[in-house]
């Protein structure tokens, strides 16, 4: 839904479903207690527990995955005016991640050793929670006319990702948009980011093993040199890689561990590697193991070094459909103003948001979390991560608008 004045976008008094300050602070409490207790992709059994008590305390009837952790609930759902194939849905992923929270001054820093809430999947929860809790008062007005599915995926930092057996599931059965946030530590809070196209990249996962007959450092042209093959295929892939693709897809192989030897004297037998692939434009992650396999082949026989390849294939970049992002942006300056916009660079990180996009159209927004006028950095993945949580207003605005606007048009 697209409109081409600012003026024709409907101001926030003809919206309904503000929020209130008492749910507000219950969600601001609600993602408190998911920071102090994170759980890992495809464990979160605590987080889905609390997620259901809540929204059946609303009286409405969420359905926990058949995988275990991770639920849906529709809002609306086969009342007249609602048909099964107009659902909007609004997407969370609820997982932690496995560092440790390091915020030395925080009441509510994570109580589990060597696990932390630092991609604001917490945030993201409670935005669709308290947008899912506002959407159902407005639906027991007679003010929702479209049904609402509100998803809770497990395992995103998992790679391929939860999003692929939430899908498997049936969790876009009906569904014909899909919207999401993700938490932009760039951006102050009180604003989003929208980007049409692609707005993360892709992101795979690359170990390799070398091999080879070993010896001593004395006699290295009797042995496989694999400290050096290990050394070469660090420095020379990424740049083979990059050269076998147009330079604008952004292809690029980043090393993150590499591992062999015990000894000074010692030439290994083994060596290890690993990182990661990501990609910015779809078709060059299509053609990128392919790529990736011959260049490590070519290293590894130049130094008589054997190679084992495993490439774990993660997930493509977001692809913002244009409709779904201006609808998102109407949404925005219906509540907020056009000055509570900005426009967003596409990210190398990944995102398993995009799976969702290979079968509904949809778009991802980037939620600002920073405190405005705070100049210290602190990135996403970090044990220090935390946020303004005034941005979960400003999602659950969003959400609730984007509701709304969708339903009317």
């Amino acid at each position: 839904m697209s409109r081409e004045t600012e003026a024709d976008v409907p101001g926030d008094a003809v919206l309904p479903g503000a929020l209130s300050e008492s749910l507000f602070g219950e969600l601001v409490t609600f993602r408190r207690d998911l920071h102090m207790h994170p759980e890992l992709g495809n464990q979160e059994f605590r987080t889905t527990a609390a997620i259901k008590a809540r929204l059946e305390k609303a009286g409405l009837k969420p359905r926990v995955l058949t995988v275990g952790t991770g639920l849906v609930c529709d809002i609306g759902m086969g009342e007249e005016g609602g048909g099964a194939d107009g659902v909007l849905a609004l997407r969370a992923d609820i997982d932690a991640l496995p560092i440790p929270d390091t915020k030395s001054e925080c009441a509510y820093r994570s109580t589990v050793p060597d696990r932390a809430h630092a991609c604001g999947h917490d945030v993201h929860t409670a935005v669709v929670l308290g947008a899912g809790l506002v959407l159902a008062e407005l639906h027991g007005q007679g003010l929702l006319p479209r049904p609402v599915r509100l998803i809770f995926q497990p395992a995103e930092e998992v790679l391929p990702g939860g999003a692929a057996e939430v899908i498997e599931c049936g969790a876009l059965d009906g569904v014909r948009r899909i919207i999401a946030v993700h938490c932009d530590p760039r951006v102050d809070a009180g604003r989003i980011g929208l980007r049409q196209g692609a707005i993360t990249s892709a992101c795979d996962r690359l170990e390799i093993a070398l091999d080879g007959p070993g010896g001593h450092t004395a006699r290295p042209h009797l042995t496989t040199d694999l400290v050096t093959a290990a050394a070469r295929v660090v420095t020379d892939v990424p740049a083979l890689v990059a050269r076998r693709v147009d330079s604008r897809s952004g292809l690029a192989v980043t090393w993150g561990r590499i591992e062999s030897g015990h000894a000074p004297n010692v030439i290994p037998q083994h060596a290890e590697l690993s990182g990661t692939v990501r990609c910015l434009d779809i078709e060059a992650w299509r053609q990128a193991p392919d790529i990736v396999h011959a260049a490590i082949d070519e290293v590894a026989t130049m130094h008589r070094a054997k190679s084992e390849i495993t490439y774990v294939r993660g997930v493509p970049p977001v692809v913002n459909d244009p409709v779904v992002t201006e609808l998102l942006r109407d949404a925005m300056i219906a509540r907020r103003g056009a000055e509570s916009i900005e426009t967003t660079e596409q990210s190398l990180g990944g995102e398993d948001f995009s799976w969702y996009l290979e079968h509904v159209p949809g778009a991802l927004a980037r939620l600002g979390v920073r405190v405005p006028g705070e100049r210290t950095a602190r990135d996403l993945h970090q044990g220090d991560f935390d946020a303004d949580e005034r941005a979960i207003r400003v999602g659950v605005e969003l959400f609730t608008a984007a509701a709304l606007l969708d339903a009317a048009g």
